[in-house]
């Protein structure tokens, strides 16, 4: 069993379908397509099963955003591509799916508050500018990914490519705080306290 509790907030897959697409045609075959290469060169493509958004480019790259999980994003992009084919556009059966960015959140609890300057000075690869900004940025070569952290204890990762990548990182930054005597443990969904704190909101609309 892992650690940490991680809850995926968002999964970014890409797929690169080897024939052109006419999206102006899509555009005026499948409701919900937005079209507007004036201001934009892709199309936007949103469904509700599996509620995804998909951007979708003349040279045949789609990138699928919005999925909960990896099973999810290529579902949807699957579902995508069987729209346009049965719009009579031929579509290729097999293609490949690659996993871009997976956004998650877990929450931690240290034994005294968390204190975002602090952190920021001992460690490398942060950056923090609370007047702009609540939390701290702060960034891993191995796996690469980035974490925000917030006083609350709220933690979100950005940039994983798998789900392993994602406990690795945590494992890591765990180590790292510990390094510089920020001791931190894993806070599971129903330990989490009721809180007021003001960043809270702050903090969800990240998401």
């Amino acid at each position: 069993m892992e650690e940490f509790q991680v809850n995926i907030e968002n999964v970014v897959a890409f797929a690169s379908l080897g024939n052109d697409i006419p999206l102006n045609v899509v555009s005026k075959m499948l409701e919900k397509a937005e079209y507007a290469p004036e201001s934009f060169p892709g199309l936007v493509y949103r469904i509700n099963e599996p509620k995804v958004a998909t951007l979708i480019f003349s040279s045949g790259k789609m990138v699928c955003t919005g999925a909960k999980d990896i099973d999810m994003a290529k579902h949807g992009i699957h579902t995508v591509v069987g729209h346009i084919r049965d719009i009579g556009i031929p579509m290729p059966e097999n293609f490949e799916i690659r996993i871009e960015n997976i956004v998650a959140s877990t929450k931690i609890r240290a034994k005294n508050k968390l204190n975002l300057e602090e952190i920021a000075f001992a460690l490398d690869n942060t950056e923090y500018e609370p007047e702009s900004f609540p939390g701290l940025v702060f960034r891993i070569k191995d796996p690469r990914v980035a974490f925000l952290l917030f006083g609350s204890g709220k933690i979100i990762c950005t940039g994983a490519r798998t789900i392993e990548d994602i406990h690795t990182a945590l494992k890591k930054l765990k180590e790292m705080l510990s390094e510089i005597g920020v001791e931190i443990e894993p806070v599971k969904e129903e330990e989490e306290p009721e809180t007021a704190d003001p960043l809270e909101k702050q903090e969800e609309e990240i998401n």
